[in-house]
């Protein structure tokens, strides 16, 4: 990551109100790049977004991504150097529960982003967020590559899939690689995979739930303990992406595509073992629970293959899951003795940059 590429860059964020979102806008400010924001109001109560005060370092516009003009005229109003796409509804089991509303934030929002960028007619850097969930799981326990098939049982990994296709479709309609210097836009999606960090109080989500158990002293109810999952901290996940959006306006069709962001095979861990490893940092002893309810089916195998990453952007996460774990433990239990929720942040990316050797310009 290039720290001096981002000073005064306008950067556009859709989703900037949510967990990655909120930490993003921090980074990125602090990196001295300008940063417009649009989404809906926070998603949890609390929110990372309120604590950290996130709204008064960037234009900051309460809005409804599936409302194209709305969007159209706020994204042309700050006419961006970077998008970043990050608006969705990003819960499997919520997906379950409303897959509508699902599919229509998570497709027609995408269009949506991507129309608006069209129509704004002017050299942009665009990332669309989706997820590692967007592949089709057939319980390998190797990790899937960029050129594995698009699917997803469940409503959200599906609809992700989806949205791949959506930036797909735009990409080769409407700004194909090898006319960039037609239209200069590059476009690119980044699959994540599961993503930790202090400040998220997501609903139904292995960490917030761990937390709010382990304050009151109890164990936490796992539905799959035994659930193998990608898990990195949110600092690299996010450095992957502004890595790409570097990478995009150095060299645009030679990086528009599709890039996995994931940590070491070693890493991609099941569900106990990330809760042990917490409640060791936390000083509980029984932890865990098995949560004997029916619930909706969830993969249990889920690995990524990061190796196009760390080839090509020379990415590769700098934080490895225990001491992800370890700054993840640090970041609430600091937030429950009285720690400011911003201070906590930026103390954590001012280490991250040293950590990855990109210090600040």
């Amino acid at each position: 990551m290039n720290p001096g590429f981002w000073s005064n860059k306008r950067v556009f964020i859709t989703g900037h109100t949510g967990f990655k979102g909120s930490w993003l806008c921090l980074m990125l400010q602090s990196l001295g790049a300008r940063v417009a924001g649009y989404a809906l109001e926070p998603p949890t109560q609390p929110s990372l977004f309120s604590l950290a005060r996130v709204g008064e370092l960037v234009e900051s516009t309460t809005a409804d991504i599936r409302h194209l003009d709305m969007l159209c005229e706020n994204m042309h109003a700050f006419r961006p150097d970077v998008v970043f796409h990050m608006a969705a509804q990003s819960v499997v089991l919520t997906s379950y529960e409303d897959p509508v509303d699902t599919y229509s934030t998570n497709v027609i929002g995408t269009v949506n982003t991507l129309e608006a960028v069209r129509r704004m007619r002017r050299p942009c850097v665009v990332v669309n967020v989706t997820t590692d969930k967007c592949y089709e799981n057939k319980g390998w326990v190797w990790g899937y590559r960029e050129c594995d098939t698009l699917g997803g049982r469940d409503p959200y990994s599906n609809s992700k899939a989806c949205a791949e296709l959506v930036g797909q479709s735009y990409r080769d309609s409407f700004f194909p690689p090898d006319r960039f210097g037609e239209h200069g836009v590059a476009i690119a999606s980044a699959r994540a995979g599961n993503v930790i960090g202090g400040g998220d109080w997501t609903a139904r989500q292995l960490i917030p739930e761990t937390i709010a158990a382990f304050v009151k002293a109890q164990p936490v109810m796992l539905r799959h303990p035994d659930a193998v999952r990608p898990w990195q901290h949110v600092l690299d996940c996010l450095a992957g992406y502004m890595r790409l959006a570097e990478a995009l306006a150095e060299d645009a069709p030679g990086y528009a595509g599709e890039w996995n962001f994931g940590p070491a095979d070693a890493d991609s861990r099941p569900v106990s073992y990330i809760v042990e490893s917490l409640a060791a940092e936390w000083g509980i002893e029984q932890p865990w629970k098995p949560d004997a309810a029916i619930h909706a089916p969830e993969e249990r195998q889920l690995r990524l293959d990061v190796s196009k990453a760390a080839n090509l952007l020379g990415w590769s996460s700098r934080l490895s899951l225990d001491e992800g774990l370890r700054w993840v433990a640090g970041w609430y239990r600091q937030y429950h003795r009285g720690a400011d929720a911003r201070a906590l942040c930026r103390d954590q990316i001012a280490g991250y940059f040293e950590r990855a050797g990109s210090r600040k310009p």
